[in-house]
This record gives C-alpha cells, sequence and structure tokens, in this order.
C-alpha cells in the first residue's frame, strides 16, 4: 500500500500517513577531484557527460559507473553540450577551444576563440552549435567550413536556443539578455533592472510544446528568477530567491523547474516560479542540475565534485465523495473531476497544495499557509463551478483532513480537532492509538458522523457535535481501510493481512471474511452488495454468495449502482461492471425480488430477459412485468396482463398460468402436458395446430376420431399455404386429393417439377386438373411436358395451338401431316411468323400452301414493291415471276376468276422479264464496274425500248436504258442507233453525273457514219428478213409479225419459231404425233440427241452436222409464205406436219390449265438451247450451265438444281 499515497476515500477517508508533497531518493552518488561546472545528457538518457577539471567525465546514469574520462583540453571545461540528434556533443574550456566529440567519445573537430569559452548550446532543429566566450561569439554546423563570430559589449555567461531553433538568447555579466536570430543579428535586447550589479548567470527556455508564446526563464546574481516572452515582454514579477543562483533547468516536458546555487541545495519550482521544495541539500554551491530526458531523475553537480543522481516521487493528494474526484496537479492545481460526466475543472492555488478533502457540496485545499473551502455554485449534481466560502489563514500540520458541511477536522497521530470554517477549535478527540483510517459517513449539516480506524484495531464512531466516540467494534489486527453499508448494518473492514473482514455491527458478529484484499467499498445503492480489489483483480459479493471475481488493476474507492471507481497508479476511471453474476446468485435460489433489485444497479438486456423468463415461470408476476417493461417486450406484457385479469375473474388453475408461459417460451411438449393435466386438451391440439406441429398434434391425439385427424390435414395444409410454406401445403395437398389447390400453388411458384409429378400420377380421365399442368406448363415456358399432357388426354387442337404459340414448326408441321384438318391452323400463323421476322418469300410459301392464295398474293405485291423502291430488280423480277404464278394457281382453283387472273398472269410475266433485264442496265449506270458483255447489254437495252413502248413500270428508268443503249452502240458500231439513242436522251431531264458524258458522246456520234454494223441486225429465223435495230412494232418481226424469243441471259433472238396445232389436236396427241419420229429420207442418219438433265430442263443437241432442214420438210414449206398484211399469221401446222417433226428439235412449255402449252421449233439444230422446267425461259445451253454453276440455281425463277419438282 505504501505506492498508493494519501488515499482519499468518500467523505475525506484516508490512512493516516504524513508524506511530504514530493521525495527525492538518492540513487548514487560519485565524486570528482575538481569542481564540476557544467552536464549534459546524452538525449536516450544512457550517458551523462560531466565537465569536471580539464577533463570530460562519462557516466552510465543507470548505476552512477566511470566509463571513460576524456582528456583533451589544457585548462578548465566550464561547459558541455549535446546535440538533439545525440551524434555529437561539445565542451568548451579556458584554453579558448571548443572540441567537437561523437557519440562513440572521439574527437573530431576542434576550434578557438580569442578568450576562454563560458558556454556551449545546440541548436536543437539545425544541430548548429553556438560557442560563447568572454567577448564574443561563434556558430559553427557541420556544413560550413569556418566559424562566424560577433563581438559582444560584455562577457556571455549563459545562451540557450528557442524550440523551434530560430532565436539564441545570450545572458551577459553587466545584466542584459541578448536575442539573436540564427545569423547572430540582435533581434531583442531585454535589460534587467540591476544592470551589472545582477549578472545573468543562467537562462534557460521552458521546453513545453503546449504554451502558446516562448518562455525565457532567467536567474540572475541579483537573487531574482523572472520570466520574459520571446518579444522581450516580462511575464509576472520578479520572484526572490535569496541565494545566488548558478544553474537553471526546465524538467522534459516544462511542467517545473530546477534551480540551484550558493544555497548548497537544488530547488523544485513550478514553471510559474512556485518553490515546491529541495531535491537534495549539498555540502558546496551547486553548479549545475539537470533532469534526465524523458524521466524524473535528477542529477547535480557541486563545487567540491560531487555527483548526485536522485529519483523525484511525486507523491499523489486528492479526495473522493461519490462521483465526485478531488486531485492535485502540477504541485499548484487542483482538478476536480465528476466521474460519471467525465466533465473536470481546475482551481489554480499558486501555492504548494498540501491536502485535498471533498464532501458532497465542499472542497477543502490545504496550502502551506492556509486552508481554502470552496463550495458549489448550484445544487446541481451535475454542476462542476466552485467559489470560495471561507479562508482560515493558519498553518497546521496534520496527517489527515476531511471536511463537512459546516466544519474541518484535522487528524495528528492519536489526536482529531474540529474546527469550524473560521478556523475556531470546536472539539478535540484523543485516541488510544494512531489514527489509520477517518471517513464521513454522512448525517445532517452540524452533525456529521465519523469513522475512524485505528492501529491497534479499534474502529470507532464519532460525531462532530459529540465529545463521545462510540466503539462500534474491535478486532486483533490493525485497520487498512473501512466502509458501512448503506443501511449502517454492516461493517467491512480491510485489516494489515490483507484480509477483507464484515462484520454485523449491532450483534458485532463476523459475517465472513475474504483473502487478497487491499480496499474494500459497499454498494451504495445495494445493502447486501460490496465489493474489493487485491492482487489484480477485482471480487465482487452479494449476500453470502461465492465471490465472483475479473482482473482489474488499482484499488477500489467507490461502489455506487454497477460503477466501481478505481485509483489505478495517479488516475481515477469509473469501471461499469455489469451486475449478471450476482443477479444469477439470487436466481439460483428463486429470490426474484432481491435479483430485480440487483438487475436495477445495471445488467445488459440479456440478463434482464433471463430475470423476467424465470420470474414467469415462477409466477412472480410483478417481477416479470417489471422486467419485460425494462425490454420493451409487449409480447410477454400482454400475456402477464391476460393472466392478471384472468385471476381477477376468479381463475386459480396455476397448471393453466404456467403452460400459457411454456407456450409463450416455445415449450410447447411441456406446456401440452399441463394442458393435459388441467384437463384442457383442446387448448394443447390448438396450440399444435396453430404451430402447425401437426405431426405432434396427430401423436397427441393419438387413433381416436379420424374425423379429427382429416380435419387436422386440411387445417395443416391450409396453414401451410397461408404461412407461406407452398412445398408442404402441396404436399398435404395431393394427399388429401386436392389437386387442384396443389396444382395451382406449384403453377404459381413455378414448380416444374412438382407440376411434372402431379400430372403424371393423374388418371387422363381426370381433364381438368390436366388442363390446368398444361396452362402452367406453357405458363413457365416448358412446352414439352406441356406437350406431353395434351397428348395424355388426346387434346390434339390444344397441342397444335401450343407447338404454334412456341414456334415449335417441326413438331406442328408433322402433326399437320399426320392430321390434315390442322392444316390451317399451322400454316397461316406460320406464314404470319415468318412475314414479321422479315422472311416474306417463305411466307408468301406457307401462305400458299395453306391455300390463303389472298395473303400469299399481299405479301409477294409488297414484296416486289419493296424491291421495286430498293432498286433490287433481279428480286421484282423473281417475285412478279411468283406472282404470276400464284395466279395461274388462283386461275385454275377458281374458274370465276379465270378471265382476271390470266390477265395478271401475263401481265406479271411481262413485268417479271422487264425487270429481269433492267436489273443488268441498273447495275451498269449504277456500278463502277460492268458485269456484262457490251452485246448483252445492247441486246437488253433493245429488248426493253421495244417493251415499253406504252407505260413505264415503276423503277425502270428510260434514260439509263437509252444512255446504255448510246454506249453500247457507239462501242459495237451501230452508230445510226446510237445517234438517234442520244437525240432521245436530248429531251430527257439528264443527272449531273450523266451530262458531260452525254454531250461528250452527242458531239462525237457526229464524227461517225450515219449508218449501224451489218453483224448487229436481227435475222427472223421464220421470214428470214433482216429487221432494224429499233423496231417500231416492238419485239416481232416487221415483215412476217413472227415474236421473237428471246434467250434470258444474252437476250439474242433465238432460231426458234412457235407454232400452233390445229383445232382437234390435244397436247397429248400432239407430244404423241411427234414422239413417233417417222423416219427421213437423208443421205446420212441425223445424230440430234435430246438430253434431259438431272434439272428436268431439256436440250437440243446435234452430234453430227446435218442438213436435217430438207426441202421435204412439211413445216418449212409452213413457213415459207408471202405476208399479206399487217396482221400476225401464226403457224398451225396438222397431225403430218407434227409427224414428221422430230422431237429433239421441238421445244415444248408445258403450262398448267386453264393455259395450253406453247410448242417451238428449232430452226438450227446444230446450235444446243436449254429451257427451264419451272419458268419455261430459253437459255443458249452454254450460258445456261455457266449460270447454274455460279448461282447454284435457275437465274430467272431461282429454283434449285437439285429441286426434282418442275
Amino acid at each position: 500500500l505504501a505506492e498508493w499515497g494519501l488515499l482519499l476515500r468518500r467523505g475525506g477517508g484516508a490512512r493516516g500517513e504524513r508524506e511530504a508533497a514530493m521525495r527525492a531518493v538518492l540513487t548514487w552518488r560519485d565524486k570528482a577531484e575538481q569542481c564540476v561546472y557544467d552536464l549534459a545528457f546524452k538525449p536516450d538518457g544512457t550517458q551523462l557527460i560531466l565537465a569536471a577539471g580539464n577533463r570530460l567525465l562519462v557516466y552510465d546514469t543507470s548505476d552512477g559507473t566511470l566509463l571513460q574520462p576524456l582528456k583533451a583540453h589544457k585548462d578548465t571545461v566550464y561547459c558541455v553540450a549535446y546535440a538533439k540528434d545525440g551524434k555529437r556533443f561539445a565542451s568548451g574550456s579556458a584554453d579558448k577551444s571548443v572540441i567537437i566529440w561523437t557519440s562513440k567519445l572521439e574527437g573530431i573537430l576542434k576550434y578557438t576563440h580569442s578568450d576562454s569559452i563560458q558556454c556551449v548550446s545546440y541548436n536543437p532543429v539545425t544541430h548548429q552549435l553556438a560557442s560563447c566566450s568572454s567577448n564574443d561569439f561563434g556558430l559553427w554546423s557541420p556544413e560550413q567550413k569556418s566559424v562566424s563570430k560577433h563581438k559582444s559589449s560584455s562577457r556571455i555567461t549563459c545562451c540557450s536556443w528557442t524550440n523551434d531553433g530560430q532565436y539564441l538568447a545570450l545572458g551577459m555579466f553587466n545584466g542584459v539578455i541578448s536575442i539573436r536570430n540564427k545569423s547572430g543579428e540582435e533581434k531583442v535586447k531585454i535589460e534587467r533592472p540591476g544592470g551589472s550589479l545582477s549578472p545573468i548567470w543562467s537562462i534557460c527556455w521552458n521546453p513545453s510544446r503546449e504554451e502558446r508564446n516562448d518562455i525565457l526563464a532567467i536567474a540572475d546574481w541579483g537573487q531574482k528568477l523572472s520570466f520574459y516572452q520571446l518579444s522581450g515582454k516580462q511575464i509576472g514579477k520578479d520572484r526572490l530567491l535569496n541565494f545566488d543562483p548558478c544553474c537553471i533547468s526546465y524538467f522534459p516536458k516544462g511542467e517545473y523547474i530546477l534551480l540551484g546555487g550558493s544555497d548548497k541545495q537544488v530547488s523544485l519550482f513550478t514553471k510559474d516560479g512556485v518553490r515546491l521544495g529541495t531535491v537534495g541539500e549539498q555540502n558546496s554551491w551547486v553548479w549545475t542540475c539537470k533532469v534526465k530526458p524523458d524521466s524524473n531523475y535528477v542529477v547535480v553537480g557541486c563545487q567540491d565534485g560531487t555527483i548526485s543522481f536522485y529519483q523525484l516521487i511525486f507523491s499523489t493528494v486528492h479526495g473522493l465523495y461519490k462521483d465526485r474526484y478531488a486531485y492535485r496537479d502540477s504541485m499548484t492545481d487542483v482538478i476536480v473531476q465528476h466521474l460519471i460526466t467525465e466533465q473536470k475543472v481546475r482551481i489554480k492555488c499558486k501555492e504548494l497544495v498540501k491536502k485535498i478533502a471533498i464532501y458532497k457540496n465542499r472542497l477543502a485545499i490545504q496550502l502551506p499557509e492556509k486552508i481554502l473551502i470552496y463550495e458549489l455554485y448550484s445544487d446541481d449534481s451535475s454542476d462542476m463551478h466552485y467559489r470560495v466560502k471561507e479562508k482560515i489563514v493558519k498553518k497546521f500540520e496534520c496527517n489527515l483532513l476531511v471536511v463537512c458541511a459546516d466544519h474541518i477536522i484535522l487528524c495528528q497521530e492519536k489526536r482529531l480537532q474540529c474546527l469550524s470554517f473560521s478556523g475556531v477549535k470546536e472539539r478535540e478527540w484523543q485516541m488510544e492509538s494512531l489514527i489509520r483510517y477517518i471517513k464521513v459517513i454522512g448525517g445532517p449539516p452540524g452533525r456529521e458522523g465519523l469513522l475512524v480506524g485505528l492501529k491497534n484495531g479499534q474502529i470507532l464512531k464519532i460525531f462532530v457535535d459529540n465529545l463521545f466516540a462510540v466503539v462500534l467494534l474491535k478486532q486483533a489486527t490493525a485497520v487498512r481501510c473501512l466502509d458501512m453499508s448503506a443501511s449502517r448494518n454492516k461493517l467491512a473492514v480491510v485489516d494489515e493481512n490483507d484480509t477483507c473482514l464484515v462484520y454485523d455491527i449491532h450483534t458485532k458478529e463476523l459475517l465472513f471474511q475474504e483473502p487478497n484484499a487491499n480496499s474494500v467499498a459497499w454498494n451504495t445503492q445495494c445493502e447486501d452488495m460490496l465489493c474489493f480489489s487485491g492482487g489484480g483483480y477485482l471480487n465482487i459479493k452479494a449476500s453470502t454468495f461465492p465471490v465472483h471475481q475479473q482482473k482489474l488493476q488499482g484499488f477500489v474507492v467507490g461502489y455506487n449502482g454497477s460503477k466501481i471507481f478505481c485509483l489505478h497508479v495517479f488516475s481515477m476511471s469509473a469501471v461499469e461492471v455489469p451486475q449478471s453474476a450476482p443477479m444469477y446468485q439470487y436466481l439460483d435460489r428463486k429470490m426474484f425480488k432481491e435479483a430485480y433489485q440487483i438487475a436495477c444497479l445495471g445488467v445488459t438486456d440479456t440478463d434482464w430477459r433471463d430475470l423476467a423468463m424465470e420470474a414467469l415461470e415462477g409466477l412472480e408476476f410483478e417481477t416479470a412485468k417489471k422486467a419485460f417493461t425494462r425490454v420493451q417486450d409487449l409480447r410477454y406484457l400482454e400475456l402477464i396482463n391476460s393472466i392478471e385479469e384472468r385471476k381477477k375473474r376468479g381463475e386459480t388453475n396455476n397448471d393453466l398460468f404456467l403452460a400459457d408461459v411454456f407456450a409463450y417460451q416455445g415449450k410447447f411438449h411441456e406446456a401440452a402436458k399441463l394442458y393435459k393435466r388441467s384437463g384442457h386438451e383442446n387448448l394443447a391440439l390448438d396450440m399444435y395446430t396453430d404451430l402447425r406441429m401437426f405431426e405432434y398434434a396427430k401423436d397427441f391425439l393419438g387413433s381416436e376420431d379420424p374425423k379429427e385427424t382429416k380435419m387436422l390435414i386440411t387445417k395443416q395444409a391450409d396453414w401451410a399455404r397461408n404461412i407461406n410454406e407452398p412445398k408442404a401445403a402441396v404436399e398435404m395437398y395431393v394427399s388429401a386429393g386436392e389437386h387442384a389447390k396443389a396444382i395451382e400453388i406449384s403453377g404459381d411458384h413455378g414448380w416444374v417439377d412438382t407440376l411434372i409429378d402431379i400430372a403424371r400420377k393423374l388418371d387422363k380421365a381426370e381433364r381438368e386438373p390436366l388442363l390446368m399442368c398444361a396452362q402452367y406448363f406453357k405458363k413457365l415456358d416448358n412446352p414439352g411436358y406441356a406437350a406431353e399432357t395434351y397428348l395424355k388426354i388426346g387434346d390434339l387442337k390444344s397441342l397444335v395451338q401450343l407447338h404454334v404459340e412456341t414456334q415449335r414448326w417441326d413438331e406442328a408441321f408433322a402433326l399437320g401431316e399426320k392430321h390434315p384438318e390442322f392444316k390451317d391452323d399451322i400454316y397461316v400463323p406460320y406464314a404470319q411468323w415468318l412475314a414479321e421476322n422479315d422472311r416474306f418469300e417463305e411466307a408468301q410459301k406457307a401462305f400458299h400452301k395453306a391455300g390463303r392464295q389472298g395473303e400469299a398474293v399481299r405479301v409477294l405485291e409488297q414484296l416486289t414493291h419493296n424491291a421495286v423502291v430498293e432498286s433490287r430488280f433481279n428480286d421484282a423480277a423473281y417475285y412478279y415471276w411468283m406472282l404470276s404464278m400464284q395466279c395461274l394457281d388462283i386461275a385454275q382453283a377458281d374458274p370465276a376468276q379465270k378471265d382476271v387472273m390470266l390477265g395478271k398472269f401475263h401481265h406479271f410475266q411481262h413485268l417479271a422479264e422487264l425487270y429481269h433485264g433492267y436489273h443488268a442496265i441498273h447495275r451498269y449506270t449504277e456500278e463502277p464496274f460492268s458485269f456484262h458483255l457490251p452485246e448483252t447489254l445492247f441486246n437488253i437495252s433493245r429488248f426493253l425500248l421495244h417493251s415499253l413502248t406504252k407505260d413505264t413500270p415503276l423503277g425502270i428508268s428510260k434514260r439509263n436504258t437509252l444512255f446504255t443503249l448510246a454506249k453500247q452502240s457507239k462501242a459495237l458500231g451501230a452508230y445510226k442507233l446510237a445517234r438517234h439513242a442520244y437525240d432521245k436522251l436530248q429531251g430527257l431531264q439528264i443527272p449531273a453525273r450523266f451530262q458531260k458524258s452525254i454531250e461528250l458522246g452527242s458531239l462525237t456520234i457526229r464524227s461517225k457514219p450515219f449508218h449501224d454494223s451489218e453483224e448487229l441486225v436481227p435475222l427472223c429465223y421464220r421470214c428470214s428478213t433482216n429487221n432494224p435495230l429499233l423496231n417500231n412494232l416492238g419485239n416481232v418481226c416487221i415483215n412476217c409479225r413472227q415474236p421473237f424469243v428471246f434467250s434470258a441471259s444474252s437476250y439474242e433472238v433465238l432460231h426458234l419459231v412457235e407454232f400452233y396445232l390445229e383445232d382437234g389436236i390435244t397436247d397429248e396427241e400432239a407430244v404423241a404425233l411427234i414422239d413417233l419420229e417417222a423416219p427421213r429420207h437423208n443421205k446420212r442418219e441425223s445424230k440430234w440427241q435430246e438430253i434431259t438433265s438431272n434439272n428436268n430442263s431439256q436440250t437440243l443437241r446435234l452430234d453430227e452436222t446435218v442438213d436435217s432442214m430438207g426441202d421435204d420438210d412439211p413445216f418449212t414449206a409452213k413457213l415459207s409464205f408471202e405476208q399479206g398484211g399487217s396482221e400476225f399469221v401464226p403457224v398451225v401446222v396438222s397431225r403430218s406436219v407434227l409427224r414428221s417433226m422430230s422431237r429433239r428439235d421441238v421445244l415444248i412449255k408445258r403450262w398448267p390449265p386453264p393455259l395450253r402449252w406453247q410448242y417451238f421449233r428449232s430452226l438450227l439444230p446444230d446450235a444446243s438451247i436449254t429451257m427451264c422446267p419451272s419458268c419455261f425461259q430459253m437459255f443458249h445451253s452454254e450460258d445456261y450451265e455457266l449460270l447454274v454453276l455460279q448461282h447454284t440455281c435457275c437465274p430467272y425463277c431461282r429454283r434449285r438444281i437439285d429441286d426434282p419438282s418442275p
């Protein structure tokens, strides 16, 4: 307990041992042969450098071992200083030299002044060294080679750098302080009043970082201590010292000052200059004293060579009352701390504080010459404003100080004195033994009671208004600490053997004792609870229960509710300690009310809930209600309220109440047993069903009533559904045969697997549930399972609809093949889907296949229109061809529309041929490279111009056609035709890009002869007439009016003549007659062969050139006639002529009804011609084969070569 110091208890209780404000304990001492003028610590505190005679002595600070003497100076060393970084130190001597040393004690540099060196000091930031002599000072740093020196008007006795290293203060023998900057220029000059009669002997800047200003402490031989700001302004008044100071130094943090000198001792002062005491008395003048860095150790160097090393021990002066703790700070201040709110207030006394006592709203502070009595401004429990109430100006010597409402109590050894606030002694008590402990235990103002413990074991109670002391009890061992319980019925004592003893005050009986105690405190809010500390543990004891321990350093000095006030070293703290352990000790013994009282002191929410539950199970409803209110559990509060209401109505069955409690707590089986015991089985059943514990409910029912069991299953399923446990509900509904509900839940939650199981287990006769399953399968994007379900119930229409909705067309088509009645239901949606996805050609075919000819035609018309608008003329030609074939189909199917449709057929066939040809013209004029031969473009241009005699279809440009014709005519030598084309172009609106070309062509064509090349003139193969290149009649012969047959690729006139059958000859008979092939009387047998390729195209090929057209050919005879008029006379053949024809010479366009077939006779059998079996377009065989190889289909109708159908 020695370290505890003066531990003041609540009401000013304290141990009775006198201690000084500060004690200096000598750690080690040594003696040098000569005077110690200066010393310096290495910054880490491990080494001490002394200037003694002409040597430097290096000591180990831990034990005073002399590590090494350094001899380099030739005369007395006056000063020594260590750099802040610990790398170097410097020494100055009467031999006028300064030596720089390393931390390894090696001299590395030496420089001199013109007189003896008086002081040296390192800059704390830049490590610049200032060295001062009797007539000048120098500044040296490792970076510069030379030392910059500055003259001084007087001898410099001392120097000191500011904390930031910006300024250097020089103290001089003539009483002047000169403050210089780092360059040595004087910035501030301070002249002391004494002048040369008050030489400045020692100065030091305050090292504290907390001070707002730099403060310079000055000690002069006018025997004064004074303080100045950097600006030169004095702080406060001079402090008279009554001795000549030789050295002054601050503590590392600037809180205290050390002064030594002619009074042969070192004195401790506050930073404001208030003397606090003596560190150590010496036998001669003290020339130097310093504080070891970051510690409370002080070293002193004297005239006679003595070196003393002291440890300073500052005792704790403090007092405690309930939640207010007052303690001494910086020796002259008192800080009052509110332990609950953590507020603090500082009272500056400006003198050494010797004792502190606190009680309620009173605070007493003993100073060396007086006692100050303070009071609070208000009665507010959190008020921290104190004001002086009384001053007792008198010096008192006492061990202890206690304050009451109107008195102060002084304790001196065995004597107690009671003084009024005016200083008058009112009463005195003499004890049998030394007073070891005293505390105020409360009472009315002026009549407070004191509890006093003596060294002989006596414990007394004294009232301040009564001369007679009451002996409470006497024990064998000395008292160290005391406390009385809140109701004054029990007394706790800690004796000198570290035992805590608890007595009943009235019976004097020892109730119990506990070992390892150094301090004890009763809980001020609970009679049966105390705590004591010792051995690094905090012990809490409730009633006679076992002690509850937890780790805690320090001394317990107060116990208020759940807060324990603990003093550790010099600091007081309030520790929040949950009272859980003692509360559970009471609960174990079913002492609910006592447990509640403990809980009110401070326990966790979990502890409150445990208390509430235990009290509820113990049917202690009042305690349970309070506890549940504390944790705000409305559910249990409602239960308690309902039980209380039932009790008021006369119910007394505790089993029933407890069953309700168990049910609320989740102890359902125990609740069910109690319900059964109290004859309320129905409540148990309701509880289980409400909690969906249906298995337990069935067990509880046993095998009694099947109807009840059925009801249970129904409730179970409904409940599972309501409380969002659909899985369980589905299983129950299935087991109960409620398939529709099970399907609905499964479908709504997307449980496909469950729906599959249900659908497969259901009989196919149960259509409604199966249809529900199928609907949910569709909704959940599982068409496969929906199809399976529809097949199970045989609903093919729904199955078709499903395939169509899910666009599973292959399955739909397969079903349509088996069941043609669903054809419309499949192909119409399919066609619509294709159209929506821009697959119009396929859509048209699908419409056609579905028999929706109108839709098919509309789609094609839209396609052709789009193709023309987008200049895709080859597509337009293809679509018009398809349109024509659609019209032919309609004409075949619907006799009513026959004439109209046939008209459209011929119109669309004509448009298809035009667009097919114009595609090449468009590419030639719009694209940079030509894809066709000049002859082909020439023929196409003429074909188009001959065809465009009336209206020009949309998209076909007559200008482009004439431009192409003009260019190609000029290139091929048809100059007359070219000139005609250019003339025609002059009358048309020409775009800018063609303007130049046409103008140039029009001019250059004039230089060409005005006739056409003979090679280009077309020949009529019927009448052998040469036709003009530009024919006003169109694409027919000008002589015989026979229409020309053109190749669909090169647009050359083919050597074919169309012939017609005589009336009465059918197509079948004509083909049969041609196939007879009557033998001819040629000189050589004809080698014609008809080749039918895989794609059913008909090809005539001559193996050997033979003049097969003899004069006896009846067909030739039919051709040779004179054209009598302007009307066209067709070639009509009889049966005999047909019989004379060779099958190899005839090409037949086998149009479907109602059209008739068309027959063509080749007049040059040696030139092979191929006809497409689909579109009946004619080609030179070589051209056709090449185009088919390029496109893998007919270039006109796009029939694929691998397509077997015509």
